[in-house]
């Protein structure tokens, strides 16, 4: 079963985003924060935040093995973009968007074995 997270409306542009986002696909999530810890981006803090989500998603809701976790997709889609105007000579204004974007990760790994509950006899002895 695969595992996701989602970070919507980033404050970076989707096409700058997807270039980091290129770098860690497919590979283990371990492997993955270790490159965009070292990747020298401002999209790179927001992509490492999603995959450190989907890593703690795996872990507390699914009971994967955190070591056994590998990046399945990532994907990197436009978000809406905030329409803005910037003043230029002789009284104009020129219109420019702010661009957003949405960041989704789906990891998948091995389960733990379940732990077995323990009952009020053996609580005793």
């Amino acid at each position: 079963m695969a595992v996701t997270a989602l970070a919507k409306g980033i404050r970076i542009s989707p096409r700058k985003v997807s270039a980091v986002a290129a770098l860690i696909r497919g590979r283990t999530v371990s492997d993955a924060l270790v490159i965009l810890s070292h990747t020298p981006r401002r999209s790179a803090v927001a992509v490492r935040k999603v995959v450190e989500s989907a890593k703690a998603n795996a872990e507390h809701n699914h009971n994967y093995k955190a070591d056994t976790l590998h990046i399945l997709q990532i994907s990197v889609t436009p978000g809406p973009s905030q329409k803005r105007f910037r003043p230029v000579s002789r009284g104009m204004a020129h219109p420019f968007q702010h661009r957003t974007a949405h960041v989704r990760v789906v990891v998948e790994g091995e389960q733990r074995a379940a732990k077995k509950p323990v009952t009020t006899k053996e609580a005793k002895s």
